[in-house]
């Protein structure tokens, strides 16, 4: 509500709105009950839309949360790559001193999947560790800061020379399981993946074996398939080799903040007939 009003908007109930702010992301069942004719224009709260893909409709205009939370999941990206390479995983489960393990994120080659707001944020930080990045997306359109830009067709082509594998792309029928087996195998047995996506993205089966018989060098997973919570007794809990971060790239404490200034913003070009940002496309999904 403080959002809305910070743009100089009122809120008003349901059936007298022409635009609907839903901010409520855990009961998706409740919001086709507001929808009416008179509704011009649904924010909706998070950059995956995945509940609400059943109701998005060319009757109005969509937006969501993209790049919204991008900064904070880069950072927790950063985080993660550099807790594999330096085996902070591994030493902090140790219960005695142990021999030296790790390998450097300076000059390495990196590979994001994804040209989003999330590797808009990374690009930054990976910098001023002068690394190769690749980014994959879906056109070769150049990004800056990237090294080379190409499209997701061309992943079998620079797994082989990846030292990491950042997902942060959206999850679509065309991207699920976009890392399975073929692609694991053609990784590097130093090579870490991590994941800031979408559990979906990855073959959970082939990547447990994969940690398992040691022919990549870790996993950083915020997100999982099984969808999370992850379940107790999972094989994926007990690798020693696969960090598990409880979908928290993104906390609600930082993200309603960033959320509450997306709205106010968009309010604001909703009421003065600008273009808003975070626009769904109904065709892909995101």
């Amino acid at each position: 509500m403080a959002a809305v009003e910070a743009a100089g908007s009122v809120v008003v109930p349901p059936d007298e709105a022409t635009a609907l702010v839903w901010a409520d992301p855990q009961h998706p069942e409740r919001f086709p009950e507001l929808l009416h004719d008179g509704i011009e224009w649904v924010q909706l709260p998070y950059a995956g839309i995945g509940p609400f893909l059943p109701m998005l409709d060319d009757l109005r205009t969509w937006t969501c949360g993209k790049g919204v939370y991008a900064r904070p999941v880069a950072e927790a990206a950063l985080a993660m790559l550099l807790a594999g390479f330096r085996n902070i995983v591994g030493y902090a489960r140790k219960q005695t001193w142990s021999a030296p393990v790790g390998q450097n994120l300076h000059g390495a080659n990196v590979v994001i999947l994804g040209g989003g707001g999330i590797t808009d944020e990374l690009l930054p930080l990976l910098a001023p560790f002068e690394c190769r990045v690749t980014v994959l997306r879906r056109t070769a359109e150049p990004i800056e800061g990237a090294t080379h830009t190409a499209t997701l067709a061309e992943l079998h082509e620079v797994l082989p020379d990846a030292d990491a594998v950042i997902l942060a792309l959206a999850l679509t029928p065309e991207t699920e399981h976009v890392i399975g087996a073929a692609e694991l195998a053609a990784m590097k047995s130093t090579a870490w993946l991590v994941n800031v996506a979408r559990g979906g993205h990855v073959d959970t089966d082939a990547l447990v074996d994969a940690l398992r018989s040691g022919s990549i060098g870790g996993a950083a997973l915020d997100v999982t398939d099984p969808q999370e919570p992850l379940p107790d007794g999972h094989p994926l809990w007990t690798l020693p080799n696969c960090l598990i971060t409880p979908h928290v790239a993104n906390t609600p404490e930082m993200g309603l903040v960033l959320l509450a200034e997306r709205v106010t913003d968009n309010v604001q070009r909703y009421l003065d007939g600008g273009d808003l940002i975070g626009l769904v496309d109904i065709a892909k999904g995101y």
